[in-house]
């Protein structure tokens, strides 16, 4: 269906592609992969033709039709959600906002003398959309919609009152009602709950179109693609099967090329040795002459591009009481919006408490009445003895000042540390040589997540509250992160959707539900084993 041919490009000094080959056949599902910047979104932008390849050509079969969801979702405002999802299926949508206009219209007492052609119209109008399946479409517009976890209201709302994460759900809605031929997702698990995301793996796997897509959740990833295109040092590598498969066989493969390296190096050592050793000597002039031109036609085995792995080990953190934070007969409202009435929750040290719950269950509320940010209408909320508290929050990123540097952002925050100690910690979080000099307004969303917890990191507080701290994050850092967390030893109540995170680091879980807390001993996967639900919103 698309084929890209010895494509090359190039972005300013950088080199994307040399000679690059690849292709995407009748319903495959293929995960993209590659480090940060090694030219993803540009693949998408050449095959969807907002690009060309500087030299080689992308073939997209006659008649194929491409829906590209990308984190760039441009203006939306004026009309409702519902609308702009169906905005995507061609005439129907035009058919649609004309059937709403003349429903406004036959209710406005100024065109009451009007009412007899806006009626005949109306009928007209009403009539093509039904023969183009518009009803059926608007109904499988909410359906869609209600996945991503859409409330009636939001779905009639003016969809420019939406947030940005909820807008890039209505741009990705608009793709899946299209149901095209070929779907090019790039991070369509970005700020998605985990009842969405589970609800858009169950509609992926159902797609019997093509799929080509990024994502930085491995367990998404997984569970939907049949196939891996990656993308490294200006080449593209398929492999066949799924995520879990491609890095057994990438590491197998590393091992391989380095095994070979090392037999030819050793190779290679030796005959230079025998061609030091008897140059000098007439005797084997005609022996080192051929063991010279022998050297020179050897095809030299490169060594593995080593992936930058890295890995960050925190200090020990001071020992807490045994009492963490104790919540009793906490009540909390949002205007007519009960959230919590009457709550009592006690967290213990090294308790590690995964919390759950269906959007506006109150996640991120129970998050800021334990770290303070948010007063208890009634009822108290306790820290205990010696607790020294650690708040990674969505808004902590916007809390970076623009004008400094990254390195500036950890001088500031520890004024005693070493330049060496904190380029250290730099690199720990992704941020190596020149890249500590970018001013914090430059960086992109995952940089800033990794600042933020770098520095909240470095001197480690005994109680970690994390609301969503692997959104943004790349693989290589969440694996980082779930590698230095495992080896913490103070206590964590944390919101995620990730769930190899959740499955990795939890080991209490709190479902929030109308009926008050649920409390299960055990972590995430026997939650999961328990309730045979990955999701509280899934059950029933």
């Amino acid at each position: 269906m698309i084929r890209l041919d010895t494509i090359s490009k190039q972005n300013g000094q950088q080199i994307l592609f040399i000679e690059a080959s690849a292709a995407l056949q009748k319903g495959e599902k293929i995960g993209l992969v590659g480090p940060n910047g090694a030219g993803k979104t540009t693949l998408f932008r050449m095959i969807t033709g907002q690009e060309p390849p500087d030299e080689g050509q992308v073939v997209v079969d006659r008649g194929v039709s491409i829906g590209f969801f990308s984190q760039d979702v441009g203006e939306m405002a004026g009309r409702s959600a519902v609308a702009e999802v169906m905005d995507g299926a061609g005439a129907v949508s035009e058919v649609a906002a004309e059937l709403q206009s003349l429903e406004a219209a036959m209710a406005d007492p100024e065109q009451a003398e009007n009412l007899d052609s806006i009626i005949e119209r109306f009928g007209e109008v009403q009539g093509r959309f039904e023969a183009l399946g518009g009803y059926a479409l608007e109904g499988q517009a909410r359906e869609v919609l209600a996945g991503l976890s859409f409330s009636q209201e939001m779905m009639d709302g003016d969809v420019g009152a939406l947030s940005g994460g909820w807008k890039m759900r209505v741009a990705l809605a608009r793709i899946l009602l299209m149901r095209p031929d070929v779907m090019l997702l790039d991070e369509p698990s970005n700020h998605l709950d985990l009842e969405s995301l589970i609800w858009l793996e169950n509609f992926l796997r159902a797609y019997d179109g093509a799929l080509l897509m990024t994502s930085h959740d491995r367990e998404f990833m997984n569970r939907i693609i049949g196939k891996v295109i990656e993308i490294d040092g200006g080449g593209l590598t398929s492999y066949s099967g799924d995520y879990a498969f491609y890095e057994q066989q990438r590491a197998l493969n590393e091992k391989q090329q380095q095994a070979q390296f090392e037999r030819q190096q050793a190779m290679l050592a030796k005959e230079i040795s025998f061609i030091e050793r008897f140059k000098a000597r007439a005797s084997h002039a005609a022996q080192v002459q051929s063991r010279v031109k022998k050297l020179e036609k050897i095809d030299r085995v490169e060594p593995p591009k080593r992936r930058q792995s890295v890995s960050f080990e925190f200090p020990p953190a001071p020992r807490s009481g045994d009492d963490v934070v104790n919540l009793r007969g906490v009540h909390k409202r949002y205007g007519q919006r009960v959230i919590y009435e009457g709550l009592d929750l006690l967290v213990r040290r090294r308790e590690r408490c995964c919390v759950l719950g269906i959007n506006g269950a109150g996640k991120s509320t129970l998050l800021k009445l334990v770290t303070g940010t948010t007063a208890p209408d009634e009822g108290t909320v306790t820290l205990g003895g010696s607790v020294k508290l650690g708040y990674f929050a969505q808004h902590a990123m916007e809390l970076l000042d623009g004008d400094r540097t990254i390195f500036e952002s950890l001088e500031e925050n520890f004024p005693r540390a070493t330049q060496g100690s904190l380029r250290a910690l730099a690199g720990c979080f992704g941020f190596s040589g020149d890249e500590v000099e970018k001013k914090c307004r430059v960086l992109s969303g995952g940089e800033k997540a990794r600042l933020v917890m770098a520095m909240m990191l470095y001197d480690p507080p005994n109680f970690l509250v994390l609301d969503e701290p692997t959104n943004h994050l790349d693989m290589a850092t969440k694996e980082m992160l779930i590698a230095a967390l495992s080896q913490y030893e103070g206590t964590m109540l944390f919101v995620s959707h990730d769930r190899h995170f959740l499955a990795a680091l939890s080991n209490r879980v709190l479902e929030l539900t109308p009926e008050g807390i649920h409390q299960y001993d055990g972590g995430y996967t026997e939650y999961v084993a328990r309730t045979g639900q990955e999701a509280p919103g899934l059950r029933g």
